[in-house]
């Protein structure tokens, strides 16, 4: 591919090959609070699984994403950049600082509105492209990818207990590195 490239993935900075992390390349990585994230793996998960199986049980796939047993790797071990919480806030803001970082200065407030349109939640749900088929390389129907997208949807799904215990594991895998969700 010509030059600038951009590739998406779901995958741990962790098993990104060692020729990415040695080069001169940029990963941006975007991660959301842990408790969203499992709130939404877990849906994502359940549109393989045949109606008729039901499912996939709340407190088991709890468990295991507290253990770090999933489909993309352990949560705790990623690196974090952007918060998706700071882009539902100011999405302009985070666009700029996400150019910034990538040698790419916007020219206005208006190109950085363009951006924000563009990569919205509800433009691309509703792209012909994103609702029909199959993701050819995960298999997951495409419509699968994009749910609700909003912040503090975990309050639907997880009990108190449940939410402290992923809060105390975060604190613990963070400790010492400055970063807070």
């Amino acid at each position: 591919m010509a030059s600038p490239r951009l590739f998406r993935t779901h995958i741990s900075y962790s098993l990104l090959p060692q020729s990415f992390k040695t080069s001169s390349c940029k990963i941006v990585y975007i991660t959301r609070d842990p408790k969203d994230v499992f709130v939404s793996l877990w849906h994502f998960m359940n549109t393989k699984i045949q109606p008729e199986q039901g499912p996939f049980p709340f407190d088991e796939a709890f468990e295991s994403f507290c253990n770090g047993v999933h489909l993309f790797g352990p949560f705790h071990e990623h690196v974090l950049f952007l918060k998706y919480a700071d882009l539902k806030r100011d999405p302009r803001g985070e666009v700029k600082k996400l150019a910034s970082f990538l040698g790419r200065l916007l020219a206005d407030d208006g190109e950085a509105e363009k951006i924000v349109r563009r990569c919205s939640m509800e433009r691309l749900k509703n792209l012909e492209v994103n609702k029909d088929g199959v993701d050819p390389w995960s298999g997951f129907p495409k419509s699968s990818y994009f749910r609700l997208g909003i912040v503090g949807d975990w309050k639907n799904k997880l009990t108190t207990e449940m939410k402290d215990k992923l809060d105390e594991i975060t604190r613990v895998k963070f400790e010492g590195s400055g970063l807070s969700i």
